[in-house]
């Protein structure tokens, strides 16, 4: 009798750590599994912040080659070709058989064409890096780029600002010029705004931006093709500064635009 008692002890023993074993078991291969998906799962994180840093520089790159395709067109269109002009009648006025009001035309041409192909240098150097930026920050810069919308007296702007202090980083600088600069040209070209508001705040070092216009508006599949187009390369340019980028717009009335970086 005593000795089936010792044996069934035996066998329960036996059972019971048969059964912790398979317990450790179930739980080691729950936690392999877990582990291996979340693994998994950050892999694909992994290759999709990789995938969006990809297109994001590739949409960058795109961006640049757009603006030097520009600054190119605007130096042979309008410096190279005044230049060529200005050599043409340099040589002219080698011409011993040049008579003497003609020889001042020609004077007066290259003078004239001389100033225009200054005052273009200074508006391609102007868009490359506004001087204003580099010398007294970006309200300035704002301050300077809505007189020259309004100087078109096409347009009125209302800009305020709330800043305790400015970005430091000049490149911040310039890349929110460059948003204000899109959303304003926008404003005046497809939208035919007759007034755009600004205005700039911070709280802790956060800037948020608040943007309207008056405008035509664009319905929805106007404005998905237009984040497709040209707000695409705002938004490239915000998600560089790690900020936020919303738009809002409806038929006949206007646009509104809130970022942040």
């Amino acid at each position: 009798m005593k000795q089936v008692a010792e044996n069934d002890l035996i066998l329960g023993i036996i059972y019971i750590s048969l059964a912790f074993l398979l317990m450790g078991g179930i739980v080691v291969t729950f936690f392999y599994f877990s582990k291996k998906k979340i693994l998994q799962k950050e892999l694909e994180k992994r290759d999709l912040r990789i995938s969006h840093q990809k297109e994001l520089l590739r949409s960058i790159i795109l961006t640049q080659e757009e603006e030097r395709a520009r600054i190119a067109q605007d130096l042979h269109d309008d410096i190279s070709s005044k230049l060529n002009i200005v050599s043409l009648n340099g040589h002219l006025l080698k011409e011993k058989s040049l008579a003497p009001d003609e020889a001042d035309r020609i004077r007066e041409a290259i003078v004239e064409l001389t100033g225009k192909a200054l005052e273009n240098s200074r508006r391609i150097a102007h868009d490359l890096l506004p001087p204003v930026l580099e010398k007294f920050g970006l309200v300035a810069g704002i301050e300077e780029l809505v007189q020259e919308f309004e100087a078109s007296k096409r347009v009125t702007t209302t800009f305020t600002q709330h800043l305790s202090h400015e970005p430091e980083d000049e490149r911040t600088s310039l890349q929110v010029f460059r948003i204000l600069q899109e959303l304003m040209n926008n404003s005046l070209r497809h939208g035919k705004s007759t007034h755009i508001s600004i205005n700039l705040s911070e709280e802790d070092g956060r800037y948020s931006c608040h943007y309207t216009d008056n405008g035509s508006g664009m319905d929805a599949q106007t404005l998905k093709n237009a984040r497709g187009l040209g707000l695409r390369n705002i938004e490239n340019r915000i998600e560089i500064l790690e900020g936020t980028f919303n738009i809002d717009s409806q038929p006949g009335k206007g646009v509104r635009v809130h970022f942040t970086f």
